[in-house]
């Protein structure tokens, strides 16, 4: 026994003390992290450099998010991490949509407080996203006139995918997660692209103009092609839900991502999918057995920044930016 826990222990890396340099580099935080490393400050930097690392070689990148963080100003940083080329496929929920056609169409949301009286801000008429406020009328009309005024330009004599007449609203937008789709030509897979103020534009308008084609299976046959036809698959998969789902289901069919790392802040005691983690994806196929994979906990506001700073700082060093 004491021979293996002297192997044990000279295979190891000691903790060290860290002091702050207020005038570091937000990349630095990496090595920051590392050097703390306890906890979620391990896991963060494992995280970075792992996907570092993965993201080099790999044809198929996948980002995957829930739209809350589209309300806050991480939209910039997931447009950052689209127009620089880092990710080349996007899987998310039909709220994204919604808050960058709001906010690419110049519509304002504000700081707030969590400890609002809601009652009042309904007679204010100002809805609540966490600690984000959004008047009522920076949201659904804004959206509504968007996507209408797009849509009354679209070739009816074709059938249109959910993620092309996102890039044709992405054209539309000053700036955003769309608008950067749109200029890379990176795909925007919504499978669940009613769920939304941008589901209900598509829906009425489709009353009144039933030429209008609109078929989502061309999205699922993106999503086909890119991870059958992948050599490398690498996910940064952001929350959970149907966007998180959608991305290791077509993963699968390849056998599984070839590494991923997970963001959440839901536990799997419960059995939800939003909770499981990556070892649980490898029973069904979504990643593969021989996987770098890893999960951080935590609110994605705290870790994106810091996790993004780290793969642009590598990214820009390999394209040479």
């Amino acid at each position: 026994m004491a021979e293996e826990r002297e192997r044990l222990i000279e295979s190891l890396e000691p903790v060290e003390d860290v002091e702050i340099n207020p005038d570091a580099k937000l990349s630095d935080l990496i090595e920051l992290y590392d050097k703390i490393y306890g906890f979620m400050a391990g896991h963060l930097s494992r995280a970075t450099r792992m996907l570092t690392r993965c993201l080099i070689d790999a044809d198929l990148r996948v980002v995957s998010f829930t739209a809350n963080l589209v309300a806050t100003g991480l939209r910039g940083v997931f447009a950052q991490l689209i127009r620089e080329g880092v990710f080349n496929l996007v899987v998310t929920t039909c709220g994204t949509v919604d808050h960058d056609v709001a906010r690419g169409s110049g519509a304002k949301y504000y700081k707030g407080f969590f400890e609002a009286d809601d009652r009042e801000l309904r007679r204010l008429e100002i809805h609540r996203l966490g600690n984000v406020f959004i008047p009522f009328e920076n949201y659904g009309p804004v959206v509504e006139k968007t996507v209408y005024r797009v849509l009354d330009r679209l070739d009816r004599g074709r059938e249109w995918g959910v993620y092309e007449l996102l890039w044709e609203l992405g054209k539309e937008l000053r700036d955003g997660i769309l608008r950067a789709a749109y200029e890379k030509r990176v795909p925007v897979i919504v499978p669940g692209y009613l769920d939304g103020a941008f589901g209900t534009a598509l829906f009425t308008y489709t009353q009144t103009h039933r030429d209008l084609r609109i078929n989502p299976f061309r999205d699922e046959e993106v999503m086909a092609n890119k991870f059958f036809g992948a050599k490398k698959a690498v996910g940064l998969l952001i929350g959970g839900g149907i966007s998180k789902h959608h991305s290791i289901w077509w993963a699968q069919f390849r056998e599984g991502f070839d590494c991923v790392v997970y963001v959440t802040t839901a536990v799997e005691y419960d059995g939800s999918l939003s909770g499981a983690r990556p070892r649980e994806a490898i029973s069904w196929g979504k990643v593969r057995p021989e996987a770098d994979h890893i999960v951080v906990y935590g609110d994605a506001t705290l870790i994106l920044p810091v996790m993004a700073a780290g793969l642009l700082a590598s990214w820009r060093a390999r394209s040479g930016h």
